[in-house]
């Protein structure tokens, strides 16, 4: 089998579309976001600008995403990044795609010089816990909130 983590391409567009669904609607239970909004948001993240999408074809068929955001912390004075997904097709987690995906990040926040990467998982999400503890993720001493 052959496996390529890149940077999505504007060609990506469709099937990154359906998967960001796949993820969204069926593994978190959200509800579907407008798909205009959504092809906005990975036009946005093409641009490399604000964040950075990665995808993972396996033998050419898209088989997951990660995607990183672009922020400041006060506290260290720099930049740092947040990376908001990580979503491998459920019959590819825990293996060498989800493992390669998250190093992609990785990589890229080292490369460019921000100061650390950050990520929140769900409270229920054992098996998300299970690998970031697995690849050095060390669990913060913040709570995390949101309001609408």
């Amino acid at each position: 089998m052959s496996l390529v983590i890149r940077y999505a391409e504007l060609d990506d567009l469709n099937g990154l579309t359906e998967l960001m669904y796949e993820y969204i609607v069926g593994f978190y239970k959200k509800p579907r976001p407008d798909s205009e909004k959504l092809h906005q948001l990975i036009q946005t993240l093409l641009k490399k600008q604000e964040g950075v999408q990665f995808v993972a074809l396996l033998d050419g068929k898209l088989v997951g995403f990660a995607t990183l955001y672009f922020t400041y912390s006060t506290m260290k004075a720099d930049r740092y990044t947040v990376m908001n997904d990580l979503f491998v097709i459920e019959q590819l987690r825990d293996t060498e795609v989800e493992s390669q995906l998250f190093l992609k990040c990785h990589k890229y926040t080292k490369e460019h010089q921000f100061t650390h990467m950050s990520w929140i998982t769900a409270a229920d999400n054992t098996r998300a816990q299970r690998f970031f503890d697995q690849v050095g993720g060390i669990r913060g001493d913040w709570v995390n909130y949101s309001i609408l």
